[in-house]
């Protein structure tokens, strides 16, 4: 196995942000209004096996219960003719810049063009909170073009750390 490369990425400014796609393939991307630890569970999980997400692996009802409903935090979700498709979740720190915790596809839709038009949303609502900086963490056991399209985006390496 290779070794894991992790990366901060960050964002200075909306100004940084480069549209990845306007076409969203007919995708609807709503904000869950009620907490649902469950189906965030079940996103992290179906989201990111194949990328080895770790950190939430071993969290019982209580640490999804505690993380899903905590101030600040959004869940997104991205739908494709009522199947849940992919999700983010951004949350706003004290000091007033967003993190975006995790974003991606379910895998069935991979590879449609529909990953452009999810992170430039997600990007777009995370300077709608942001006081501050847009920032985010990946790893080298990501998508193979995760990195690619951060940057492609607007991210810039802010930390790098293998």
């Amino acid at each position: 196995m290779a070794a894991k490369t992790s990366y901060r990425l960050e964002m200075q400014s909306p100004a940084d942000l480069h549209p990845l796609a306007n076409d969203s393939h007919g995708m609807r991307i709503e904000k869950m209004g009620v907490p649902c630890p469950e189906f965030n569970k079940f996103l992290h999980t179906v989201v990111g096996y194949d990328y080895r997400w770790g950190g939430r692996r071993n969290w019982g009802e209580t640490e999804w219960c505690e993380y899903a409903t905590r101030e600040g935090l959004e869940t997104w979700v991205a739908y494709i003719g009522g199947t849940p498709a992919g999700y983010f979740e951004l949350e706003k720190h004290p000091n007033g810049d967003v993190q975006i915790h995790c974003f991606g596809l379910l895998p069935q839709f991979v590879g449609k063009g529909l990953g452009a038009a999810l992170l430039t949303r997600t990007v777009e609502r995370a300077w709608e909170l942001s006081e501050g900086i847009v920032f985010l963490n990946t790893c080298s056991h990501d998508h193979p073009r995760a990195l690619k399209n951060y940057q492609a985006c607007g991210f810039k390496i802010a930390k790098s750390q293998e």
